[in-house]
């Protein structure tokens, strides 16, 4: 697939996040187009959806979510599950009209300072992923274990395996993106 468009949602807001950098590493490393999705979102009030409607800037996520080809979500592990920042996008984007996720080839990946690399913020994601219906890849699983050690300074991971799995996930994004 030529000019295959990423869309990456990174669960951290810190300037130099482990878990955005995977999400450059993931369109460098598959050839994709990386769009960065901003999730710097007001939290999530019914009392002021009702008010003033939809923000523009949740409508923007939702836009970007429904015309990428595939969506990569980077999250890293708080207190056993994903990122607040993460959830209140999620549920912002679940008052949208339509349905961006549907259908839409997604992939989640993690870094974090611990030996798991994020797992349980995986399996949380997944399963609060689970309702909005999203072609949820299941693998090749990418958890960046020990994050700081597993990046050079220029962002590129130089650790382990991962290089070679996340290569593999962005593959599988663009066969899924490809089929649908």
């Amino acid at each position: 697939m030529t000019n295959f468009s990423l869309l990456g949602l990174s669960g951290s807001l810190r300037k130099g996040s482990h878990n955005t950098r995977l999400l450059y590493e993931a369109a460098r490393l598959g050839d994709a187009s990386l769009i960065k999705a901003d999730l710097n979102l007001p939290l999530y009030d019914g009392d002021a959806e009702d008010r003033d409607g939809i923000p523009e800037a949740v409508q923007k996520l939702a836009d970007q979510i429904a015309a990428a080809d595939a969506v990569l979500i980077a999250s890293p592990e708080y207190n056993q599950s994903f990122s607040g920042v993460l959830k209140n996008a999620l549920d912002w984007i679940s008052r949208t009209e339509g349905s961006p996720w549907r259908d839409k080839p997604v992939a989640i990946v993690s870094a974090a300072a611990g030996r798991a690399g994020g797992a349980r913020s995986q399996y949380a994601l997944r399963l609060a992923m689970t309702p909005f219906r999203p072609h949820l890849l299941t693998g090749p699983e990418v958890m960046v274990a020990a994050a700081d050690a597993q990046f050079d300074e220029n962002g590129v991971l130089t650790g382990g395996n991962y290089a070679r799995l996340l290569t593999l996930l962005v593959e599988g994004l663009k066969k899924a993106a490809a089929n649908a």
